[in-house]
Formats: C-alpha cells, sequence, structure tokens
C-alpha cells in the first residue's frame, strides 16, 4: 500500500503536476520542548531582573519606575507560566479521563 501511494507520488512529479515539497519536509522550527524550554527560561529571567530590581529600588539604587515595570513584567510572566501549567494539567486530566 506505501509502495503505491509513493509511486503515485513520484509519477506525477514527472508528469508536470506539482506537489509542495514542504509538505513532505517537517518544521525547520524550534521541538516543543525547545520552545518550552526557552519560555521558561525567558520566565525565569524576567522573575530574576524583576527581584533584583525591587532590592534596588529597597537601596535607593533603581528608580521607583523602573521597579513598578520590572515587577509587573516579571507577574506577566508568572501569569503566563500559570496560564500554561493549568493548560498542560487540564490536558493531562482530560487524557486520564479518557476510556481505553
Amino acid at each position: 500500500m506505501i509502495e503505491g501511494v509513493s509511486s503515485i507520488g513520484s509519477a506525477s512529479q514527472g508528469g508536470g503536476v506539482r506537489t509542495p515539497q514542504s509538505a513532505a519536509a517537517p518544521a525547520a522550527g524550534p521541538t516543543f520542548d525547545q520552545a518550552l524550554s526557552q519560555v521558561i527560561g525567558s520566565a525565569i529571567d524576567t522573575l530574576q531582573t524583576g527581584e533584583a530590581v525591587a532590592i534596588q529600588g529597597v537601596e535607593g539604587a533603581a528608580s521607583p519606575m523602573k521597579v513598578v515595570e520590572s515587577v509587573m513584567a516579571a507577574q506577566r510572566s508568572l501569569q503566563t507560566v500559570l496560564a500554561i501549567r493549568d493548560k498542560a494539567v487540564a490536558a493531562f486530566q482530560e487524557i486520564a479521563r479518557m476510556a481505553i
């Protein structure tokens, strides 16, 4: 069956019918685990930066505006991570409820 399908594809390429080559090739972007690691790493960096700037604000080395901006960025990152976690937990629970 697979041999028949592949022979159809090779016959159509020689017969003037063009098939998209990109559909058969995998995407060149990052994998899911790489993208997730990148997002989590970015969130951790943002949280650490927010914490450092908040400490500088307490010491008087950073302006209140900069402290507020960094804390708000850290809050957005934390909310994003929590939303991803909630979706992952909901997906796992949905899979666990599936009948076999």
